[in-house]
């Protein structure tokens, strides 16, 4: 990794290479996407079962799109009896987190009679799309379901693409019965997307689609939003530590490896007011990329992303973190919450050196579904208000309206909406 030093070394150049990693649009990719989804759009279910041969080299009928409970049932029971344990426990967790999320509808009333309020709705229908590639994400299941079912969404369905057998892996299944899903499809990539966007015979359509996948299941979310609602778009993982001298560089050196093992764009970057610090964290990373399975894309995503800025204070740590907004935030300081009211930009933030990113993804309970690629500037992580809408009140009185009555129609005129202000004088006309 490279070691920067703040005031000598060109950070606008780390922080461009960052930048550089967001999902941004690729014309070929673009189009084959817009091509997909019309087909399912026009084909439906053929289309369907067509791109599940092209893409995953598995044949599924029409039929057997759908996973039958059954198949499920046994996923859960095939299963390690502690995993399901820790499954369990985390879904637990992550229900009581997002619990305290949940919204009422209120109201509020003025002395001349007006009721003014929010009604809030759950979602009827939801679509949660989990990858399957070389790296299943289970957990995601757990994050993107459980804050749906506590928000109260009528139904909830699951797309995740076929193993070489044909069957969705039995972990996800296990976690979307724990979670609570109603059904699950064996269909994967952009042509999920549109079957849950636009509806098939087989997959109904949804409100909302919500869950990470590939440059493809990306554009494709992207090009559906409007027809359905989107969580976010997704892009490569990453880690900001700030750290100074009293930080344990062994743990550091296993955190930013945690997130460069997830493909060869995530980022791990350190922050630190120590360069004795910096130094003992690229010996511990040496040591420690020797013994890991994922230890080629951990190099290659440490060479292209990773960096190490030495920074002559916790302030200016603090600035460069806000700069980058980080979809994971640590802070190793020998008083971590001192620093918390100062950071304004990070999708999660880990306080304390026991508090390592990983517990954040599997256990602690606050959703890993995070914005990633700086636009934690502007988005929050995936929640229970993610699966409701909000609905304005308005009751007036007559003399409530009679009163307001001049400001609404001068302001009608204003615009020159003449039937505006007509919708008003008229009622005053016939009082």
């Amino acid at each position: 990794m490279k070691i920067f030093e703040y005031g000598k070394d060109d950070l606008e150049s780390l922080f461009e290479s960052l930048q550089r990693r967001a999902p941004e649009g690729r014309r070929d990719v673009e189009e084959k996407v817009s091509e997909i989804l019309r087909d399912v759009r026009e084909r439906g279910d053929q289309a369907l079962y067509e791109y599940t041969l092209k893409f995953d080299g598995v044949s599924v009928p029409i039929q057997d799109l759908e996973v039958p409970k059954k198949e499920i049932e046994k996923a859960l029971s095939d299963m390690d009896k502690e995993l399901i344990e820790t499954i369990e426990r985390s879904a637990a967790n992550i229900r009581a987190y997002h619990e305290r999320q949940r919204e009422n509808s209120w109201f509020m009333t003025r002395e001349d009679g007006t009721i003014l309020g929010q009604k809030v709705t759950p979602l009827s229908r939801v679509g949660v799309y989990a990858p399957a590639g070389t790296a299943p994400l289970p957990s995601t299941v757990l994050m993107d379901i459980v804050p749906a079912r506590v928000a109260g969404v009528e139904e909830v369905i699951l797309c995740s693409p076929p193993q070489k057998d044909g069957k969705v892996n039995p972990i996800i299944l296990a976690c979307a019965m724990i979670a609570g899903a109603d059904r699950v499809f064996a269909v994967g990539g952009a042509q999920a997307i549109g079957a849950m966007a636009y509806g098939t015979r087989t997959i109904p359509m949804v409100d909302k689609i919500v869950g990470p996948g590939n440059i493809y299941v990306a554009t494709a979310k992207k090009q559906v939003f409007g027809i359905c609602g989107i969580d976010m778009i997704a892009g490569p993982s990453e880690v900001l530590i700030i750290a100074d001298e009293t930080a344990n560089p062994e743990y550091v050196a296993a955190d930013l490896l945690s997130q460069a093992e997830h493909d060869l764009l995530a980022s791990s970057i350190l922050v630190t007011t120590s360069t004795t610090l910096a130094e003992a964290v690229v010996k511990a990373i040496e040591v420690q990329t020797q013994k890991l399975a994922r230890n080629e894309i951990i190099n290659k995503s440490l060479d292209a992303y990773g960096a190490i800025v030495v920074v002559p204070n916790l302030d200016e740590a603090v600035k460069i973190s806000n700069r980058i907004a980080p979809e994971h935030l640590e802070i190793n300081t020998q008083d971590p919450f001192a620093l918390l009211s100062g950071i304004q930009n990070a999708g999660a933030i880990f306080l304390g050196e026991y508090s390592p990113e990983p517990v954040g993804d599997y256990f602690a309970g606050p959703n890993h579904t995070l914005p990633t690629a700086g636009t934690a500037r502007f988005f929050s992580p995936l929640g229970v208000y993610d699966f409701i809408k909000r609905s304005s009140i308005i009751s007036y009185t007559r003399k409530a309206l009679m009163e307001a009555a001049p400001y609404v129609s001068s302001f009608a005129d204003a615009e020159g909406l003449q039937a505006h202000a007509e919708s008003i004088r008229i009622r005053c006309r016939n009082q």
